[in-house]
């Protein structure tokens, strides 16, 4: 018996075609037995994607997404003023896929729609700023100049491995900036490359070390990066680790809050969940349990978060 009455599946068709049939060809059969009433759309621009969000997002029991994390972010846009929101079904399509590794997803593509389809609806926090909604990060400084220095051809061609070169490029080249940060009625004025706002833990396919980050507790996480220097690159890897002490780090500050503002003394780009959206000041909050996806496995799900 089928365990959703109805649901729409998108996926992009303007992905390359010999890769976009093999997606299909191994989520398909799996979806149409989860499914009773399966429609299955392909959008070829932004706007046929926030059409179908809203054309389906208010009828259909689970919305599954084909993609990578720019589509997650612009379905939930398009879905998150709903009051009754569909259950998300995010199979890893994209070049990073980094909040489906939040969610403990398996990213080969045909084991992730066996399990999804067979895992446990989780309930998850997403965050709000003005009027745009993230599900993994927002990002001032680094991240942003960093996104835009991705070579497009290049990411095309060799995919994740374009971040990397990009994130090395732009540490040369970043310069620290003033800001002033509110998070739940404390006030924070320093200098920094970058500052992120997390709801999730994975950027680049790579695990930002925070620790007790859940995507269950009604708080975001506020790291700040003061330089981009070896002392950095140590202290996150030891961020996380038994014993450690992060009040104690020179170049990282990491605090958690649910109503967050940032102002800075010049005018940044902002970068959510790998888009660059908007521009500070910036005023930032948690929307708990927000959403439900479906989790391939519960165990892994917590054991991502911490």
């Amino acid at each position: 018996m089928p365990r959703y009455q109805r649901g729409v599946f998108i996926y992009n068709g303007t992905a390359q075609s010999e890769g976009l049939n093999q997606s299909l060809t191994v989520t398909l059969p799996v979806l149409a037995q989860a499914i009773k009433e399966l429609t299955v759309v392909q959008t070829h621009s932004l706007e046929e994607l926030r059409k179908v969000c809203y054309e389906y997002g208010p009828i259909v029991d689970v919305f599954v997404i084909l993609g990578g994390d720019g589509t997650l972010h612009e379905c939930i846009n398009q879905l998150a003023h709903l009051k009754s929101r569909p259950v998300i079904a995010l199979l890893p399509g994209g070049t990073c896929n980094d909040f489906s590794r939040v969610l403990g997803t398996p990213q080969n593509l045909q084991l992730a729609a066996t399990q999804l389809l067979q895992g446990e609806e989780v309930k998850v926090d997403i965050g709000k700023a003005g009027n745009r909604y993230f599900t993994n990060f927002w990002g001032i400084g680094l991240v942003t100049e960093a996104s835009f220095n991705i070579d497009a051809e290049q990411k095309n061609r060799i995919g994740v491995l374009s971040y990397f070169i990009s994130a090395i490029k732009t540490m040369n080249q970043t310069e620290p900036f003033s800001f002033t940060l509110g998070i739940d009625g404390e006030t924070v004025s320093e200098e920094a490359v970058m500052v992120l706002v997390m709801n999730g833990r994975f950027i680049g396919t790579k695990e930002v070390p925070l620790p007790d980050s859940k995507l269950q507790d009604g708080q975001l996480d506020v790291l700040i990066v003061k330089n981009s220097n070896l002392t950095t690159f140590k202290e996150l890897l030891t961020m996380n680790k038994p014993g450690a002490d992060p009040s104690k780090f020179q170049e990282l500050s990491h605090m958690q809050g649910q109503q967050i503002s940032v102002e800075v003394e010049e005018e940044k780009e902002v970068d959510m969940d790998g888009e660059i959206m908007g521009s500070t000041p910036a005023r930032i909050e948690v929307l708990p349990n927000h959403f439900t996806f479906l989790c391939a496995d519960p165990a892994v799900f917590h054991n991502v978060q911490g």
